[in-house]
């Protein structure tokens, strides 16, 4: 996740085709490699870091190229692709467990890394749409620019020659990575609730099988725990997206969002209340239902507030930054439960934390859309005094281009008139005898 603003790079000078295709061969050589490892240290840079960079270049273009491909039908792509991790938690670990048992784990890593070249067919599916870029037109555009500047330019001092070279630098480098994002205000609120969504979002999943045995429950029977929330997160996502894609929600699409981190919050919250394994199955049916409807807008509700030609850099600045609390959350819940002894302090905690998120964002994007409606309403206003102005001024225009034509009139027949009258006396003149 810490490589995500990389990838957005590429996908932006790039496109998402290649940079998927590259990701997914990373993926392949960093699990193969790892079947023939002979110290964990050679693990971490192969399965580790190899792999785990092929697979950053591989979620962000897939997520960007749904902007691409769909407006109409857009969250329910979104909820579709995004049913992808849930059907893999399901038969990810069972599948790991026979491969295991069958080839070793040599063999493992390299069956898997066989499966994960995939991703280089799959890419190889991202087919373009439009023309590639605007960069040779705009290389044309700043030639054009240079031949039409004077030798005026020669006087500008160095100082001002450097900082035109360093904007120029900036402006280039925001081609790739749009740091203007961070004068966004929607954008802004966005990324200040989901770096509180996170503190509290994933922890409940590292810790719910744990929590399960620390009431008793058998091993089996806690793991399988997780199951039901994997099966209820697989059907919530695609249900989430057709829900979220209705004429009733897709306009307060923001706030669906936003009631759907409470919820989630809400859940945890009431979590220790389950003491029984009845009540655990109840809480990880509402626990997967609310962390599909969360994952199944994440991105789609981004996208809405930035914009497709926008979400290429706002993902990879989103994610930097987000990976800092969800690298935090199971440390920080750990820590409570190894203080107090307790589960609950760490469900109370993550509840609490995402109750506020959600509650944050509902309020902050009411701000936003009544501040965007004053902005309209602002700039309706201008344009409408912009217009009158412009039609006062070519009224205006043309009464003196009438009056000049009038004029012009005039002084054209006045000689003519003058011709007359002369033609008319000569003739009453009194001729010699």
């Amino acid at each position: 996740m810490n490589l995500s603003p990389l990838s957005s790079i590429l996908v932006n000078r790039f496109g998402s085709r290649p940079v998927v295709i590259f990701g997914g061969l990373l993926c392949g050589i960093g699990m193969v490699s790892a079947a023939f490892c002979t110290s964990i240290f050679q693990l971490y840079i192969c399965a580790g870091f190899i792999t785990g960079l092929g697979l950053a270049l591989n979620l962000q273009p897939s997520v960007i190229i749904i902007g691409k491909y769909f407006l109409k039908r857009r969250p329910i792509a979104n909820g579709l692709a995004m049913a992808g991790s849930p059907v893999m938690l399901c038969t990810l670990a069972p599948l790991n467990q026979f491969l295991f048992d069958t080839f070793g784990w040599r063999g493992s890593f390299f069956i898997l890394g066989a499966l994960l070249l995939n991703c280089c067919v799959a890419g190889a599916l991202f087919r373009p749409i439009g023309p590639i870029s605007e960069r040779q037109k705009n290389k044309e555009a700043k030639g054009a620019l240079r031949e039409k500047t004077d030798g005026g330019i020669a006087e500008i001092g160095e100082k001002n020659i450097e900082t035109k070279e360093d904007r120029d630098c900036c402006e280039n480098f925001n081609k790739f990575l749009d740091l203007s994002l961070f004068k966004h205000r929607g954008f802004l609120i966005y990324l200040i609730g989901n770096v509180l969504m996170f503190l509290g979002f994933f922890a409940p999943i590292v810790f719910l099988a744990p929590y399960a045995k620390h009431r008793g429950i058998d091993e089996y029977s806690a793991a399988f725990l997780l199951s039901i929330l994997a099966i209820v997160d697989m059907i919530a996502r695609p249900a989430t997206g057709l829900l979220a894609n209705s004429k009733w929600v897709r306009p307060r699409i923001q706030y669906f969002f936003s009631f759907s981190i409470a919820f989630n919050g809400v859940c945890h919250l009431l979590c220790p209340l389950a003491t029984s394994y009845m009540g655990l199955v109840i809480y990880s049916i509402f626990f997967g239902l609310a962390f599909g409807m969360v994952c199944a807008m994440l991105f789609e509700t981004l996208m809405d507030l930035v914009g497709a030609s926008r979400f290429t850099s706002a993902v990879g600045l989103v994610t930097i930054v987000e990976c800092c609390t969800i690298l935090l959350g199971p440390p920080i819940g750990g820590t409570l439960i190894d203080t107090f002894g307790d589960y609950k302090y760490m469900f109370i905690k993550c509840g609490a934390v995402m109750v506020l998120a959600g509650t944050f964002l509902f309020i902050m994007n009411y701000y936003n859309y009544r501040m965007l409606a004053k902005e309209e309403k602002k700039r309706m206003k201008e344009d409408g005094e912009k217009k009158d102005n412009e039609d006062a001024r070519t009224k205006k225009g043309e009464e003196n281009v009438k009056a000049v034509e009038k004029i012009q009139d005039v002084n054209e027949t006045a000689p003519l008139k003058n011709d007359e009258n002369g033609l008319k006396n000569g003739a009453n003149l009194p001729t010699e005898p």
